[in-house]
């Protein structure tokens, strides 16, 4: 039987463990990113472990998320990250140079290797053929002092594309079109292969929004083959030398296949306040708009800005509309000035903003009270824009400048001839925002800078075999992790300090929550279906664990935070009959008894004084060990 592409790249890479569906695997990883959001936390964790300098062959650190400097938090935290990658080892990409995901992929990704990063949508790498995946920022630490990474063996799915995009019609409207297939749990436990005679079609850049956006699906990474257009990328962006050829093998077998034929897909959108409400443009056309935003890892290469500046040229944006547009990468930057399409942008009315996730993360430009927001990001969590009241929908970059043009959601396919877009042949190349560390015998002498901002990491609690707490939050279906721990402006320049950021927990769901779990000193929480989904960041499992959470009962885990539960000692329990979800009543006291003899059964029972409700639990024997020492940085420190 033959293999699929992503089995190839874990069969090179496999440290422990057999690659059947549903078993524990541990892969050697070959390189590592973080952002700064979740960077501080992940480096604290590297320190402490007691590693002098990296093990990968690359790590990079990026500065992208955190470039609102309105008080020293930000500042602090980017000059702790820079002393740390000069003295460990690391790559430091420094604000300004662009998004983590859109610079790894032009300047540092190469086909066949692996990738964790401490953001959910590390796995835009695999546009270039790369098993590049999401992980906590404490995964990601261990994997850069030489740790292999562990994940439960994905199922494999293919989607083969036929045919070719029609004139308007781009690739994020193919992963809308997957979201409306799959919804945002369809790909759970499963790596997602693209195939198919109509790939020959799509660019790289456009092959890396369609794995960016496999995210969404809960899938845990999305990969295209790497082939010709693969090649002629790398050998644009100079590194033709990275090229490896990498195909599934033609009798692999795949758990699910879905065919779409390019050549039916049409413009759509997915409405508020989820990635899988998808609908097509004619259904909302006219609808009045407030603000568009272009950029963010989805949609924001040189390919999209050369369209959105050429369907922009001579043309003025709409009185009612404020457009915002962020180039990906200096590299992007630089090139549409050069030849001139940035002028064409500013021309129009729109306002560029600095290379950086920027509005995607809440990081300003939020839309005004009500407003309605069309984006060419990834989510639109409500809340997650900076504005709770806004509608903010995802859309291509055709859409967005069409509706700003207009003001009111606009089919671009009524915009009229449709210019084709040419890449170049090669790329503008200037690495000089990227610091190269300090040479081993010269980071002796390099002091880690640490602002008043950084605060330790959250105290840890080995794992008691009967655990008795009050039920302090009972929340519903697709929890994420906005909902868990909030981005944006306000709260983002708090994630390396846990005690301050403890205030926000929960804060879209239940304000009072924070006061009163500190209140009980132990607590539990109860979620519905794909608890967890969303983005990588670890603090949605620390800051519970500050606040004395010791378990979480859902039906359903989005796959990263149930990892980043796992890995801060909290136990992710899930209901054996999800009807007794109805059961349980927020602000009564429930105890978990046996647990360390449950966990080694799978069933764990649930008590209180009016019922008894049977949980389950798939842990191996490492993640058991994990939760026993009161999660992965005292086990790491303890082996």
């Amino acid at each position: 039987m033959g293999l699929t592409i992503a089995q190839k790249i874990i069969k090179e890479h496999l440290v422990s463990g057999k690659m059947v569906a549903g078993e524990e695997i541990a892969l050697r990883i070959d390189q590592t990113l973080t952002q700064d959001a979740t960077g501080t936390m992940a480096y604290l964790e590297f320190e402490s472990i007691g590693i002098e300098r990296v093990r990968t062959k690359l790590s990079v650190a990026y500065i992208d998320h955190n470039t609102l400097q309105s008080g020293f938090e930000n500042a602090d935290d980017h000059r702790y990250i820079q002393s740390v990658a000069k003295k460990y080892g690391i790559r430091f990409s420094r604000p300004g140079n662009g998004i983590c995901h859109q610079v790894h992929l032009e300047r540092f990704g190469v086909p066949g290797m692996t990738l964790i990063g401490s953001d959910s949508h590390t796995p835009t790498a695999g546009g270039i053929g790369m098993l590049a995946m999401g992980a906590g920022g404490l995964d990601v630490a261990v994997a850069m002092g030489g740790g292999a990474y562990y994940i439960t063996m994905p199922k494999m799915y293919k989607v083969n594309l036929t045919g070719k995009l029609n004139d308007w019609v781009s690739a994020k409207d193919v992963s809308l079109e997957i979201l409306r297939i799959l919804s945002v749990k369809g790909g759970v436990g499963a790596i997602i292969e693209w195939g198919g005679e109509g790939i020959k079609t799509l660019s790289v850049p456009e092959r890396a929004t369609i794995t960016n956006m496999g995210t969404e699906l809960g899938a845990t990474t999305s990969i295209f083959p790497s082939d010709e257009v693969t090649r002629e990328f790398l050998k644009a962006q100079g590194r033709e030398k990275d090229f490896v050829p990498l195909s599934s093998d033609p009798d692999a077998v795949y758990d699910r296949v879905i065919d779409i034929d390019l050549s039916k897909v049409e413009p759509l959108l997915a409405c508020p306040h989820s990635p899988d409400n998808v609908k097509s443009v004619t259904e909302l056309a006219g609808t009045k708009i407030d603000q568009v935003c272009i950029g963010s890892c989805t949609n924001s290469s040189l390919r999209d800005m050369l369209r959105v500046a050429s369907m922009l040229k001579g043309k003025t944006v709409a009185d009612s509309v404020s457009l915002s547009v962020s180039p990906g990468s200096k590299q992007v930057l630089s090139m549409l000035a050069d030849c001139g399409a940035l002028s064409d942008i500013l021309a129009s009315g729109a306002r560029v903003l600095e290379c950086a996730c920027g509005p995607c993360i809440g990081m300003g430009f939020s839309p005004n009270s009500k407003g309605v927001s069309l984006r060419t990001f990834n989510r639109n969590f409500e809340g997650r824009s900076g504005t709770k009241d806004a509608s903010v929908y995802l859309v291509s970059p055709e859409i967005a400048v069409a509706s700003a043009l207009t003001g009111y959601i606009t089919d671009p396919r009524t915009m009229g001839a449709y210019e084709k877009i040419e890449l170049p042949e090669k790329f503008k190349i200037n690495d000089s925002a990227v610091l190269m560390p300090a040479s081993p015998e010269e980071a002796k002498d390099v002091v880690v800078v640490r602002g008043p901002n950084i605060k330790p990491f959250p105290e840890t609690h080995p794992l008691e075999d009967k655990i008795s707490a009050e039920l302090t939050l009972k929340v519903g279906d697709n929890i994420t992790t906005d909902h868990i721990m909030p981005a944006g402006a306000k709260i983002l320049p708090y994630r390396s300090n846990i005690p301050y950021l403890s205030k926000f927990c929960f804060a879209v769901c239940d304000e009072t929550f924070s006061e009163r779990a500190k209140a009980a000193g132990k607590s539990f929480i109860v979620g519905g279906s794909n608890y967890g989904q969303g983005s990588s960041r670890e603090h949605a499992a620390l800051v519970p664990l500050y606040l004395g959470v010791r378990a979480v009962v859902a039906k359903s885990f989005a796959r990263i935070h149930a990892a980043n539960l796992i890995n801060a000692g909290i136990l992710p329990l899930t209901f054996e009959n999800p009807d007794d979800y109805d059961k349980c009543v927020q602000g009564e006291n429930m105890t978990l008894e046996n647990v360390f003899d449950g966990m080694e059964k799978g069933r764990i029972i649930l008590k209180t004084d009016k019922y008894e409700i049977p949980l389950t639990c798939h842990y191996t024997k490492r993640q058991i060990d994990i939760l026993k020492a009161g999660g992965l940085l005292a086990y790491t420190k303890g082996e």
